[in-house]
C-alpha cells in the first residue's frame, strides 16, 4: 500500500509528533512524506519526498501572530501550482497533519484525505472552547486543511476519535530531575520583552529559548539561547517549571514530565485559546499576556508546589491501528473510506 503522510511544518509540534507516527504508518505500507510550511526548529529523521513553501503563520514579537509578515510570506501562485501538481491520486491512503497542499489537492481531485492532527480534535464539538468567540479563527481551523475523516489528539479524550497526546520517545525515555530553574519558550515574544518582565522575578533562574536571536547571552538571572531541540529538552527535563505558549505538544510534554506549567496563549491565535481552555480544565494556570498586570499570577505560580497529574499512555500504535481498521481494508489493501 502506498501512503502519503503530509505534515505541517510551521512550529515544532507537528514534526515532533510525526517522528513517532511515521514508523507506525510504515508498518502498513510504503510511506512518502510531504512537509510544507516554515518556522520549524526541529528536524525530521526520515526521508522527505516533497517539500513545499505552503501556508505558514509567522510569530510576532509582542505576543501574537505578525499579520503583515504572514501575509507577505504567502506565495499564492506557487501554492496553487503545488496543489495542482501533487499526485495524491497515486496513493492508496493520504494521512494529513493539518497540511494545506495535500489536503486541497485531495479535495480538488476527489481523493479521500484522513486528518490525523491536534487541530481536528480542537474543532470537535466536545472539545473545550474559549468563552470569547472568534469566527475567523474558527473558519481557519475548519477550512485550512479539508478532510473526509478525522482523528485527533488533545489533552483528554473528549470524543471516541480523540486521543491523548503522542509523547515522543525522546521525552518518554527521560528520567526527569529538578535543578531549580524555569524553562521558557514564548516564540511570540521578542527577547527584550521577555527579559524586561522575567527580570522582575530576580530570585528565579530563567532559561529562555528564543526564536528571535541566534546568539546566546545572559542578563542578570536570565540566560537566553536560540531554540535547539536537544538543549530545550535537557532544560525542560531538569527544570522546576515551564512557562510557555498555549501550544499543544510543548505543554503536553512538560505535564508528562511532571513539571509545573503556566501557559500564555498567543494573541489572536484561536487554536491556542482553545488549548488554553483545555489546559485550564486540567488545572494549569493561564494568563493572557506577559505583562505587569499578571505579575501576581506569575508569583503565585512560582511559589506554588502544586503539580497537575496527567495520564498520557504510549498510544501512537493504537491510534494508527484504529485509523487503518476504520478507513482501510488492510487485508485487501484497498481504500474503504467512509463517506
Amino acid at each position: 500500500m502506498k501512503i502519503l503522510f503530509a505534515i505541517q511544518g510551521t512550529g515544532n509540534g507537528h514534526l515532533s509528533r510525526a517522528r513517532d507516527i511515521y514508523p507506525e504508518l510504515a508498518k502498513y505500507g510504503d510511506v512518502d512524506v510531504l512537509i510544507s510550511g516554515i518556522q520549524a526548529d526541529v528536524t525530521f529523521p526520515f526521508p522527505v519526498k516533497y517539500r513545499f513553501h505552503g501556508l505558514s503563520f509567522i510569530f510576532g514579537s509582542k505576543g501574537g501572530v505578525d499579520i503583515w509578515k504572514t501575509t507577505k510570506s504567502v506565495k499564492l501562485f506557487q501554492l496553487i501550482k503545488d496543489i495542482r501538481k501533487l499526485p495524491v491520486q497515486d496513493y492508496d491512503l493520504v494521512v494529513n497533519d493539518f497540511e494545506a497542499v495535500a489536503a486541497w489537492a485531495c479535495k480538488i481531485k476527489h481523493v479521500p484525505c484522513i486528518a490525523l492532527s491536534h487541530q481536528s480534535a480542537v474543532i470537535d464539538k466536545n472539545a473545550p472552547k474559549p468563552r470569547e468567540k472568534d469566527w475567523f479563527g474558527d473558519l481557519v481551523l475548519n477550512h485550512y486543511a479539508p478532510h473526509t475523516a478525522a482523528y485527533g489528539f488533545h489533552f483528554a479524550a473528549y470524543s471516541p476519535n480523540i486521543h491523548t497526546p503522542v509523547i515522543r520517545k525522546q521525552i518518554r525515555d527521560i528520567v526527569p530531575t529538578d535543578e531549580g530553574h524555569y524553562t521558557v519558550y514564548l516564540p511570540a515574544y521578542d527577547d527584550e520583552t521577555m527579559v524586561e518582565h522575567l527580570s522582575h522575578f530576580s530570585a528565579v533562574q530563567w532559561q529562555v529559548f528564543s526564536k528571535h536571536n541566534k546568539e546566546a547571552f545572559t542578563f542578570k538571572n536570565i540566560s537566553v539561547q536560540p531554540i535547539e531541540n536537544d538543549a530545550f529538552i535537557k532544560s525542560m527535563a531538569s527544570c522546576t517549571g515551564v512557562l510557555c505558549g498555549a501550544g499543544f505538544e510543548g505543554p503536553a510534554e512538560a505535564l508528562y514530565l511532571g513539571k509545573k506549567v503556566m501557559a500564555i496563549p498567543m494573541v489572536g491565535q484561536y487554536e491556542q485559546h482553545c488549548n488554553a481552555a483545555g489546559l485550564e480544565g486540567l488545572g494549569v494556570p493561564i494568563i493572557k499576556q506577559l505583562s505587569k498586570k499578571y505579575y501576581d499570577d506569575i508569583h503565585r505560580w512560582l511559589t506554588s508546589t502544586e503539580r497537575v497529574k496527567v495520564n498520557f499512555p504510549d498510544n501512537a500504535a493504537k491510534v494508527v491501528e484504529q485509523l487503518m481498521h476504520e478507513q482501510v481494508d488492510v487485508k485487501q489493501m484497498q481504500p474503504a473510506f467512509a463517506k
